[in-house]
């Protein structure tokens, strides 16, 4: 890549504060407690959130980047391993740990955290949660054994001790209230979804400069949307990770269906997908459904054909990809295509120009004035049709919203308006105005028949 990717997760100055513990302690429902919002799956089943989820949070309006881990265990092998190693990996950049701690049984992977975590104490806050019945508060004594000078109780499934663990907080990290946050920063959202194994936690890695999302060939390691900060040309953004999205016939476990309904969430929340496909294997049908939902939604999409480090045919291969591709997704024609290989970093600046350049197309305004004089200009070159009943007009036009990008044609008879002429009204905007690459959506109202004729 010819421009430096950087990650301004510690650089961005945010106080980090991370949450630490074994599985199925809640560190998850604490989490989405703190930042009132359903971010971490939360289920019975251990070991469900494997990579760090980090959010930015307002700590008595401070804002600060708050920190979901997975759980830590003994293992000293596989997946679970590869887990706790990015969770400890959290102690050294963290400026507070929550050690979260289950009021009821105290396991040896408490023990060897508890030990862990003691060139730290400093910076721990013992939290003892599913403090949920009085008769629970005084198997939280136990805790103070350890020696940590801050312990709270809680309950986070039901919102108990939350104020007590705030202030600590803020206490250890010298916040006084703030009667008003800080204004955001403008910061471009990325999301990448497709298929399990197209890639996605390694461009996301290679993106932010570091293991955000754990690297497997299992399909489905990826459960949680895992967000990652990086900066490029002087912009700041964030890619959302997500877990690999197959047909409903194909999703078995709970965690799954919920890690899939997450992915797909995700576009509401970015500006723009990243559609990984993998080019070894081609385009699926659950892509398609994928396209539509992007396209229903007005978001800009980007589709990256991923693994080009793997062809071997013939020269002309990669655009006979690009070809069916176009073929098969006709709702994507606007859509640019990025051939890349994430593993070797190939191709990657050019992948972030282009999404520069679509967010740029999602954020653009036309002032109607100007807007009315094409229009001028398109009505002289191609009338609409006459009907059974008459002549469409169309009056006047303006540009309603952006993003998504909407326009909205006032006419005279919105029944029977011809179909043809609003894909030719579209066709001249993306032509003549500048939204090549992204999705536009054109509405029609019918002028009341009292309203004064406003004439092109």
């Amino acid at each position: 890549m010819t421009d430096s990717i950087t990650t301004p997760l510690v650089k961005q100055g945010l106080p980090i504060v991370a949450i630490i513990g074994r599985p199925n302690v809640g560190k998850s429902t604490l989490f989405n407690r703190l930042v009132k919002k359903r971010r971490a799956i939360t289920d019975a089943t251990p070991g469900v959130t494997r990579d760090p989820i980090p959010e930015r949070w307002l700590l008595g309006n401070h804002p600060v980047m708050l920190i979901d881990s997975g759980g830590v265990k003994l293992d000293k092998e596989g997946i679970d391993f590869e887990v706790s190693k990015k969770s400890l990996g959290l102690l050294k950049t963290a400026d507070a740990i929550i050690l979260l701690m289950d009021c009821t049984e105290i396991t040896a992977e408490d023990e060897m955290l508890v030990k862990t975590l003691r060139p730290y104490a400093d910076k721990v806050i013992v939290a003892v949660n599913k403090v949920d019945d009085p008769v629970r508060d005084n198997l939280v004594w136990n805790f103070y054994s350890f020696g940590y000078p801050r312990v709270v109780s809680l309950s986070s499934a039901h919102g108990l001790g939350i104020d007590t663990l705030e202030e600590e907080l803020m206490r250890m990290l010298d916040f006084v209230e703030l009667e008003e946050a800080p204004e955001e920063e403008i910061r471009i959202k990325i999301a990448v979804l497709g298929k399990p194994n197209t890639g996605k936690s390694t461009l996301t890695n290679l993106l932010t400069g570091k293991e955000t999302s754990i690297v497997s060939e299992i399909p489905g390691t990826t459960r949680d949307v895992i967000q990652g900060e990086f900066m490029y040309k002087g912009a700041n953004y964030t890619v959302l990770d997500t877990a690999g999205i197959r047909r409903k016939s194909k999703v078995e476990e709970d965690v799954e269906y919920y890690s899939v309904n997450r992915a797909i969430s995700t576009i509401d929340d970015a500006d723009v997908i990243l559609l990984m496909i993998d080019v070894t294997t081609g385009l699926v049908e659950q892509d398609k459904k994928i396209a539509q939902l992007i396209v229903r939604k007005g978001k800009g999409v980007v589709l990256v054909f991923n693994k080009t480090d793997l062809l071997v045919g013939m020269g002309n291969e990669l655009e006979a990809i690009k070809d069916r591709a176009r073929f098969i997704f006709p709702v994507l024609s606007f859509a640019p295509i990025v051939p890349i290989s994430a593993r070797d970093g190939v191709d990657v600046d050019k992948l972030l120009d282009c999404v520069w350049s679509v967010w740029k197309q999602l954020n653009k305004r036309v002032e109607t004035a100007q807007f009315n004089n094409y229009l001028r200009a398109w009505s002289d070159a191609y009338q609409p049709p006459r009907g059974s009943r008459g002549h469409y007009k169309v009056f006047y036009g303006t540009q309603v919203s952006a993003p998504p990008v909407r326009f909205l044609f006032f006419i005279n008879k919105k029944d029977g308006f011809p179909i043809g002429y609003v894909q030719y009204l579209k066709n001249c905007i993306r032509r003549d105005l500048g939204f090549t690459q992204i999705p536009i959506e054109v509405d029609l109202k019918e002028r009341s028949r009292n309203a004064p004729e406003k004439q092109l």
